[in-house]
């Protein structure tokens, strides 16, 4: 009833389930200030919410044996657990805890800048990986879709917790939603 899709996959012989929450948000949604906060946005929700920390939530779905990730793109960002179908509830309550109740702490985000800038010097040393964004960049001159996923050290010093909230404000939101689970 919110504008939330929903998709299931029911697969009766295999024991495992794989859920995904997709956002349709990506660097083509931003803007030359916020350039790379869907990518911050993607880090910051593994760094601890009101009620767990970044170990807890590691720790939540290694304990029952699941994987926990997360990737953004141009135009999605996708966290996603695999785990055995017997814990789909864990799952489904850490992705969602991390969704809906992120702390976006300030030391976090200082830290976590600092991963992302060394991210992007590791890109940058890459000339096969730094070609990709060049060419984007050339052929999409003056659009976001040309903009780097990462985001540059420029717009990366502007992100704070109130762009990460407006952000979130305006595209986490259910239309914006798909969860699927095979």
């Amino acid at each position: 009833s919110n504008g939330i899709r929903v998709v299931c996959e029911k697969i009766t012989h295999i024991r495992s389930v794989s859920i995904g929450i997709w956002v349709k948000t990506g660097s083509r949604n931003e803007n030359i200030h916020n350039n790379g906060v869907s990518h911050f946005i993607e880090h910051m929700l593994f760094k601890g919410t009101q009620t767990r920390s970044a170990a807890d939530i590691a720790e939540s779905i290694d304990n029952i044996g699941g994987q926990l990730n997360a990737f953004t793109g141009k135009e999605c960002t996708c966290y996603y657990a695999k785990t055995l179908d017997e814990h789909l509830d864990i799952a489904i309550d850490v992705l969602s805890d991390m969704l809906y109740n992120s702390a976006f702490r300030k030391k976090d985000i200082a830290l976590e800048k600092r991963v992302i800038l060394e991210e992007i010097g590791m890109y940058e040393d890459s000339p096969e990986e730094l070609v990709h964004d060049m060419l984007s960049e050339t052929v999409w001159k003056g659009s976001a879709i040309g903009y780097p996923i990462l985001g540059t050290r420029k717009s990366l010093r502007s992100i704070n917790r109130e762009v990460i909230a407006e952000y979130m404000r305006s595209r986490y939101i259910p239309d914006n939603m798909v969860i699927s689970v095979a």
